[in-house]
C-alpha cells in the first residue's frame, strides 16, 4: 500500500487504534459482535521527555519502545494497527473537478495542481484524495478532498510502529478518528444528530477544540495548554519530584489548600481556555453558538470542572466516554479503563476505523 493509500482510504482496516500523543502511547483493541462493541484490549505507556513535541516525533526509538510497551501491558496479539497523524501537520482543500474522471486521472491531475494550494515542495508531501460528491450546482462536477502532509511526519509514525514489530495499515488523521468516536458518545447525552457540538481534549500538554455539525468535522484548533501545568505547579509549591507531582495530582493527599490555591486556579484557566477557543471558532465562521461541549482528555475527570464549564460557557456540558455502552473483556482492567476514558477518544476514532460498522 503506498503513503497516499494511508492517509485517507485504507484498503484493510485493522481494529486496533494506537494514539501517538506528546506524552503517551496509548493502544485500544475493540471488537465487534451482534451485541455491539467490546473492548478486547487496552494500554498506556508514558513517553520520555522530548521524545514527542507538539505532535511530531522527534525519537523514534523511544517512541518504539514506548509502543513495545503497550503492545506487551495489553497482551493483544494483533498486529496490524491505524494510527494517525494530527489535524494541524494535514491541509485539506476542496476542490472542484470534472465529473467522470477515473482516479488515476485525477490523482495525475491534482498532482498538477497541488503546489497551488500545498506550501511545500511536492516531493516532501504525500497527497491523497476523496471524491466527497457532487458540485453543488454543478452537474458536470464533483467536490473531492485533497489531503496533503509532510512525508516525514507519516513516515516517523510508520518507523516507530515497523520497529515495535506491528503494521501501519493506516494513517488517519485524528480529527476524523474525533468524528467517528464522537458518535459513541453523541446518543449517550441526548444530542440531536443535526446539532452543533463542541469536543474539548484537554490532554497533558496540547488542547484540541474539534467542532462537529451534523456529525462532520468543520473546525480543529490546537493550543499549547494542558495538564501538565498543573502537575508542574504542583511540583513547584510542594518541591515534589515529576512522578510523585502526577500520582498525587490523581490519587490526592496533597496538604490542606491545594483545592483553593492550586487546583481551583487551574480549573478556571481551563474554562477560559475553553472560551477563548470558541471565540476563535465563531469569529472564523458563520456559527455564533454550540449547542454541547465534551470534555475529553485526562484533565476531563478533574472534579467539578464539568459543572465549571457549563455554569460559565451557559452550555451543556458532558465527559466524553465512548466505552460506556461497550462490554469489557475480563482481561481489561475496567476501572483503570473508566479513567482513562475520556483520554481515550482518538484511540477509540481508530479503533473503530477497523470494523465494519466504524
Amino acid at each position: 500500500m503506498s503513503v497516499l493509500d494511508r492517509i485517507i482510504k485504507g484498503k484493510k482496516a485493522t481494529r486496533v487504534g494506537i494514539d501517538i500523543s506528546s506524552t503517551t502511547v496509548k493502544l485500544l483493541e475493540l471488537s465487534e459482535s451482534n451485541e455491539g462493541f467490546r473492548v478486547e484490549a487496552y494500554s498506556v505507556s508514558s513517553l520520555p521527555h522530548g521524545a514527542v513535541y507538539e505532535k511530531n516525533i522527534n525519537n523514534v526509538g523511544e517512541v518504539a519502545t514506548a509502543i513495545q510497551s503497550v503492545l506487551h501491558q495489553s497482551r493483544t496479539r494483533a498486529t496490524e494497527v491505524v494510527t494517525a497523524v494530527s489535524g494541524s501537520s494535514v491541509i485539506n482543500k476542496v476542490i472542484a473537478m470534472p465529473a467522470g474522471l477515473t482516479d488515476d486521472e485525477m490523482e495525475t491531475q491534482l498532482a498538477l495542481e497541488a503546489d497551488q494550494y500545498i506550501p511545500y515542495p511536492l516531493e516532501e508531501v504525500a497527497l491523497d484524495f476523496e471524491v466527497q460528491g457532487p458540485t453543488p450546482g454543478r452537474e458536470d462536477q464533483v467536490d473531492v478532498l485533497l489531503a496533503a502532509c509532510r512525508r516525514e511526519t507519516i513516515d516517523s509514525r510508520v518507523e516507530a510502529l515497523e520497529i515495535a514489530g506491528l503494521i501501519p495499515k493506516v494513517v488517519d488523521v485524528e480529527a476524523y478518528a474525533m468524528e467517528r468516536a464522537y458518535e459513541l458518545i453523541r446518543p449517550l447525552a441526548g444530542v440531536d444528530p443535526a446539532a452543533t457540538v463542541a469536543v474539548v481534549d484537554v490532554g497533558a500538554t496540547m488542547t484540541t477544540l474539534s467542532v462537529l455539525n451534523q456529525g462532520a468535522n468543520v473546525y480543529t484548533r490546537e493550543q499549547a495548554f494542558g495538564g501538565k501545568q498543573l502537575t508542574d505547579e504542583i511540583m513547584r509549591r510542594y518541591n515534589l519530584p515529576l512522578r510523585e507531582a502526577g500520582l498525587a495530582k490523581k490519587q490526592g493527599g496533597l496538604p490542606d489548600g491545594y483545592e483553593e490555591d492550586v487546583l481551583t486556579p487551574f480549573k478556571e484557566a481551563v474554562v477560559q481556555q475553553v472560551g477563548r477557543s470558541l471565540q476563535f471558532f465563531y469569529s472564523s465562521s458563520s456559527f455564533n453558538a454550540v449547542d454541547h461541549i465534551f470534555l475529553a482528555g485526562g484533565v476531563a475527570v478533574t472534579d467539578g470542572l464539568v459543572a465549571l464549564v457549563e455554569n460559565r460557557l451557559a452550555t451543556p456540558t458532558t465527559i466524553a466516554n465512548p466505552f460506556t455502552n461497550m462490554s469489557i473483556s475480563p482481561r481489561v482492567n475496567a476501572v483503570a479503563l473508566s479513567g482513562d476514558a475520556p483520554a481515550m477518544m482518538v484511540a477509540a476514532g481508530l479503533a473503530l476505523r477497523g470494523l465494519p460498522h466504524g
